[in-house]
């Protein structure tokens, strides 16, 4: 029977985990620009809106990454690739392509309905659960900060205006993402079409119910002095040189695999010694399993020494 032990908790330093949600035109990209280069120093963007990033490349410095086609296992790839090059800030915009765009999770319900005969929803759903959960847990295990950027479904309502004239205004309703995506997040901000913020979720006392207008390096602030309260945490990169020690014995690696797994970090992206996307998971039972055929060898080895000596 497994024992289970309650431990005295302790606040450890963090990455960021943040979404920022809005109608078009709210100043989403613009604002992830802003708090990404304030809390991180090598900044990177994976573009999914036809370079539009680019055009504040004049105000910001990053490095971007265009795709396509939004297949669970394309952001996967990216990840990991983003965290072997070392970005400490990486930002997905938008990640709601990777729900409604081409490949992404929706279609690949279809797909999967398709296959299975009559349009079953159910087995679309099925099969494409554990794609969007294995994204999602990759970006989550991201050894840098993350900041997501979400397009929001919009509606017009009439206000009026200081004159009390009848005028139209956009607003910004649900993320175009699943149900209950902002529980993922640590921090989820809503933009409207006047670019002011209005901070929805906060674990980040300092930031609760928040509301302003063209967030600047000051909101960026708060952030880290949030994050870095705290006593220092593993990295996901610590685990992969701990995983790549060729003296590790088996022993080692599967005490390290429980580590990592308490620390909800598994499905980390990382890239294997010959440069393919791997999660941590796989990367540690990989260098076990060559642990374990080391003491195989050794013992054979010993067991045709005594043979000899015999």
């Amino acid at each position: 029977m497994t024992t289970l032990n309650f431990s005295r908790a302790s606040k450890e330093q963090a990455k960021a985990r943040i979404a920022l949600t809005g109608p078009t035109g709210s100043g989403k990209t613009y604002t992830a620009l802003i708090v990404a280069g304030e809390i991180g120093q090598r900044v990177a963007l994976i573009d999914t809106e036809r370079g539009s990033a680019s055009k504040y490349a004049d105000e910001f410095t990053f490095d971007t990454l265009q795709l396509t086609r939004f297949e669970p296992s394309a952001l996967i790839d990216a990840l990991a690739v983003a965290a072997h090059a070392g970005y400490d800030a990486l930002i997905v915009d938008s990640f709601s392509h990777f729900w409604s765009g081409t490949g992404g999770i929706l279609e690949q319900v279809d797909h999967a309905a398709k296959r299975a005969g009559g349009g079953n929803s159910f087995a679309g759903w099925k099969e494409a659960r554990p794609m969007e959960r294995a994204m999602i847990d990759a970006l989550l295990a991201y050894p840098g900060h993350v900041i997501v950027t979400m397009r929001a479904k919009t509606e017009y309502v009439v206000d009026s205006d200081e004159r009390g004239r009848k005028v139209p205004r956009k607003v910004g309703l649900k993320p175009d993402q699943r149900d209950g995506i902002e529980y993922e997040f640590d921090i989820v901000g809503e933009l409207d079409q006047e670019n002011t913020l209005v901070v929805s979720k906060s674990r980040a006392k300092s930031l609760s119910g928040m509301v302003i207008h063209a967030p600047d390096g000051r909101f960026a602030e708060l952030i880290l002095e949030w994050l870095n309260a705290g006593r220092p945490a593993p990295t996901v990169a610590d685990y992969v040189a701990a995983a790549a020690d060729p003296e590790a014995s088996y022993d080692q690696l599967r005490n390290l695999y429980e580590e990592v797994a308490r620390r909800h970090l598994l499905e980390a992206a990382v890239l294997d010694p010959d440069g393919r996307p791997i999660t941590l998971a796989k990367l540690i039972v990989q260098h076990g399993n060559k642990a374990k055929n080391r003491v195989v060898r050794a013992a054979d080895a010993d067991q045709d020494g005594w043979r000899e000596a015999a």
